[in-house]
């Protein structure tokens, strides 16, 4: 009974530490699942990581963003900066340079067809082709980009501009920034200019008849520089589009933007013969 008395303190004496020890190993336990967790998300990161400039960043759909009536009947151009966009990396860019392939300048057409044009040229003419389409952009954000290339990295032989559908908002605005491109580019570099069609189906009839007059102004105006600069190519869409059976629906989804597979291909085709035919 006295032999029990005296190994009950040092009993509790061994129990303490191993108290102790359960807590320290609990808490380890914690941090290492934590860790764990940590460890996890980054290769979730990793594994899905965030759009880059080469990724088509999700910030809205392939609409034509405006609000209100506006001075020219179609609306006024909203916000565009967040939306869709698909950019070339520099590796790209500086490759398709370097093998005096195609820069293209586009809008949210574009970054729909693109993919299917760069497959297209590859096959059909041997071209590589590096592209800042997004949607949204004007002519003037274009020719901020094509600016900007023209500095970082120069420029080869020929340029497509893909952009002008969404200038219909401000139709007067348009023309300046055909001769800026053109400025740029130099009068060596052949500019194809894809011309456009607008008549977006879900609105109002007065609104899809503004839509066609500013089309068919912003294509005049394409016209126009084209007698000034030789270099200039038109690429017509619009009379493509027009001059169908069918009219313009069997080809467009919206009034604007290209009914997959036939529209997108379409567009891509007339692009590569354009190019083919320099």
């Amino acid at each position: 009974m006295l032999q029990q008395v005296r190994e009950r303190p040092g009993h509790a004496h061994h129990k303490k530490p191993s108290a102790l020890r359960a807590f320290l190993e609990s808490v380890a336990a914690i941090v290492v699942t934590l860790l764990v967790v940590a460890l996890l998300g980054g290769v979730l990161v990793v594994l899905d990581p965030r759009p880059t400039s080469a990724d088509t960043t999700v910030g809205g759909s392939y609409s034509v963003p405006s609000s209100g009536p506006g001075r020219y009947g179609s609306g006024t151009l909203g916000p565009w900066q967040n939306l869709i966009h698909r950019i070339s990396p520099e590796d790209q860019i500086r490759e398709v340079l370097a093998f005096d392939g195609i820069l293209m300048f586009g809008d949210s057409i574009a970054v729909q067809d693109s993919a299917a044009l760069e497959r297209l040229l590859a096959d059909r003419t041997g071209d590589s082709i590096a592209f800042h389409d997004w949607s949204g952009q004007p002519a003037s954000a274009a020719v901020d980009a094509l600016e900007e290339w023209s500095r970082n990295y120069g420029l080869p032989r020929r340029i497509v501009m893909a952009v002008g559908t969404n200038d219909i908002f401000d139709p007067p605005a348009f023309a300046a920034q055909v001769e800026r491109a053109l400025r740029i580019a130099g009068p060596d570099r052949t500019v194809y200019w894809v011309n456009v069609y607008a008549d977006r189906t879900k609105q109002p009839a007065a609104v899809r008849e503004a839509d066609l007059a500013n089309s068919a102004w912003i294509n005049q105006q394409l016209q126009d520089a084209a007698l000034r600069h030789p270099n200039l190519r038109i690429i017509d869409w619009s009379g493509f589009l027009t001059s169908r059976p069918n009219r313009p629906a069997q080809y467009l989804r919206d009034g604007v933007h290209t009914r997959p597979p036939m529209g997108g291909s379409a567009r891509n085709e007339l692009i590569a013969d354009a190019i083919q035919s320099r």
